[in-house]
């Protein structure tokens, strides 16, 4: 029988689709085979001596006299950090300058590396460069929400196949980032609880959906997942900001983040995906009621008619089933 599950923070439904619920192994079945990578291309501006090809460095991470990470403005930019912000009425409507931060971090100059394939060190030194723009982004001028996310493969939205993440930083707060936040407010007002520690620890207690655990992280299939195999990583001890994160708990979330994309590369034969670090608003980085984590969800399926017009999101697997696969996938 199918059923709606609810988000405890948004309070959004999704159904869990039984009557077409499929086995984790059928998305490996169903896996469209990706042909190997060069580990150079010359065509590939972000690979190393191609660097003209992209703007002069904002950060560059060198090991042994050749650079491990580096990062650079995006060329191709929706938004400019020279254009002064201003918001001013167009009629009834509103509009704003195109005032914002748009970075790409180069991860690897491997053209053919992954993530889930790096070695620690390199996805610690991933992570590091993380954080070291994020706080760079976070001391500017009318900067009030950063997003770090990744785009891996076609279905999930990337124009080149070298490995990179990327950065950007808005003057505005979106609604669909304000609502989640407004409702965690209303929870901590009347229980005095972050309601994020809260469903961290029910899935700890329940465990069915828990998928890895480290000294400072759990890495779980969320109760109402909007689609298959999304997962969230989540630190162990409250913190609303992304930029906050120690050197410890930084190490340890680059070997939590290696250890499930490796265990969905493996698993699931190199799905295409998005990755995203939720972080507090810039200002809000003590606040009580914000707790970061990172989302990763495989495109593993595509939201139709139903999705947009209510919502309401099918799922057509049991998030328990997919904690369950990974966990037995080995890396």
């Amino acid at each position: 029988m199918p059923e709606f599950r609810q988000n405890m923070l948004t309070h959004e439904w999704v159904v869990i689709a039984t009557e077409r619920a499929k086995r984790p192994e059928d998305f490996v079945k169903s896996a469209v085979e990706k042909p190997p990578l060069p580990e150079f291309s010359p065509k590939c501006p972000f690979c190393p001596g191609n660097e003209g090809q992209t703007p002069p460095p904002l950060e560059t991470l060198e090991r042994d006299g050749r650079w491990q990470v580096r990062v650079v403005p995006n060329k191709f930019a929706a938004l400019q950090p020279d254009v002064p912000f201003k918001a001013e009425p167009h009629g009834r409507f509103l509009k704003a300058t195109g005032y914002g931060i748009a970075e790409v971090i180069i991860e690897t100059p491997r053209h053919d590396m992954t993530l889930a394939a790096m070695d620690r060190q390199a996805v610690e030194d991933v992570v590091g460069v993380y954080k070291l723009r994020y706080l760079s982004a976070a001391c500017k001028d009318k900067i009030c929400f950063i997003t770090l996310f990744r785009n891996h493969g076609l279905r999930a939205g990337t124009s080149l196949e070298h490995p990179h993440s990327q950065l950007i930083a808005t003057p505005i707060v979106p609604p669909h980032v304000r609502n989640p936040i407004e409702q965690a407010v209303r929870y901590f007002d009347s229980h005095g609880q972050c309601i994020y520690c809260e469903m961290l620890a029910e899935e700890v207690r329940m465990g069915e959906r828990i998928i890895a655990e480290t000294e400072f992280f759990v890495a779980y299939a969320p109760y109402a997942s909007r689609t298959p195999f999304e997962i969230r990583i989540m630190p162990k001890i409250h913190q609303a900001s992304f930029g906050d994160i120690g050197g410890r708990e930084a190490s340890d979330f680059a070997a939590s983040m290696k250890m499930i994309l490796a265990k969905v590369s493996k698993g699931l034969a190199d799905p295409d995906y998005n990755f995203i670090i939720r972080s507090a608003t810039v200002g809000d980085e003590k606040d009580k009621y914000f707790h970061w984590y990172m989302v990763i969800i495989p495109k593993l399926t595509t939201p139709a008619g139903f999705e947009i017009g209510t919502g309401i999101y099918i799922n057509v697997t049991y998030p328990e089933l997919c904690a369950e696969f990974l966990r037995s996938v080995a890396v």
